[in-house]
C-alpha cells in the first residue's frame, strides 16, 4: 500500500507517459511510432564528458542503436564525442544550442537558438527541452523538423526518484513503438547509467527490437 502511494505521488510529480490527449491534439509531435515491435531510446542535453562516452559503450556493448538530442553548447565543447555518436551508427537531433525553455523565451530568441544549434547539428528532427514549445515556436519548427516527444519519462533527471523507480519507469511502460527518454547528463547520471543496461535486458526478453528515429 505504501508502495503503491508513493507511485501515485510521484507520478503526478511528473508523468511518466503524456497525457492521453496529447496524441490527439498534439498531432505535430511526434509521440511514438509503433507497428514493428521496436523501441526507441533517446538520450537528451548531450554530449557529456565520461556520461555520453559510458552511454555509447552500453550501447555497443548491447548491441542497440539510439538518437541523442545535443544541444550546440556542449557539442562546442565535445566536439570528439559528438563525432563519435555519429561514427557508431546512432542518430542526432537537435535539442537547441543553450537548453532553452520555450514556454519561458521569447519566439525570435528561441529560433535563433535552434538555428544556432542546426549550425552542428545537421538533423531534421527537434526535440524541445523541457518538452516546452510555444504554439508559433512550433509553427516555426515543424516547418523543418520533425518534433520528437516521447511516450516514456524515465526520470532519471529528477531527485525524487531512485534508481530503481527510473528502471521501473521504463520497463513497466513501455509498449511497441515506445519513445523513451533518458539524460546523458551529470544530474541524471546515476539513475541512467543503473537502468539503461537493466532496461535494455529487459525489453530484449520481452521480445522488443530497438531502432533510431531517422530525420526524413
Amino acid at each position: 500500500m505504501i508502495k503503491s502511494t508513493k507511485k501515485k505521488i510521484l507520478e503526478k510529480i511528473f508523468p511518466v507517459k503524456p497525457p492521453l490527449y496529447a496524441d490527439k491534439f498534439l498531432n505535430k509531435f511526434l509521440w511514438h511510432k509503433p507497428g514493428n515491435n521496436n523501441v526507441y531510446l533517446t538520450f537528451d542535453d548531450g554530449p557529456t564528458p565520461i556520461i555520453t562516452e559510458k552511454v555509447l559503450n552500453i550501447l555497443e556493448k548491447k548491441q542497440v542503436k539510439a538518437t541523442f538530442f545535443c544541444l550546440g553548447r556542449n557539442i562546442d565543447k565535445n566536439p570528439q564525442i559528438y563525432n563519435d555518436i555519429i561514427t557508431k551508427g546512432h542518430s542526432v537531433g537537435n535539442h537547441t544550442y543553450s537548453h532553452l525553455n520555450g514556454w519561458k523565451t521569447k519566439y525570435k530568441e528561441y529560433i535563433n537558438d535552434v538555428d544556432l544549434a542546426s549550425n552542428q547539428i545537421k538533423s531534421k528532427l527537434f526535440r524541445p527541452p523541457y518538452g516546452k514549445i510555444k504554439p508559433f515556436q512550433l509553427l516555426n519548427l515543424s516547418k523543418k523538423y520533425k518534433i520528437v516527444m516521447w511516450d516514456v519519462l524515465s526520470g532519471d533527471f529528477s531527485k525524487n526518484i531512485d534508481k530503481e523507480t527510473c528502471l521501473n519507469n521504463v520497463v513497466n511502460y513501455a509498449s511497441d513503438g515506445s519513445i523513451i527518454v533518458f539524460h546523458d547528463s551529470i544530474k541524471a547520471s546515476e539513475n541512467m547509467l543503473y537502468a539503461l543496461p537493466l532496461a535494455i535486458d529487459n525489453l530484449k526478453n520481452k521480445g522488443y527490437n530497438f531502432d533510431v528515429i531517422y530525420g526524413e
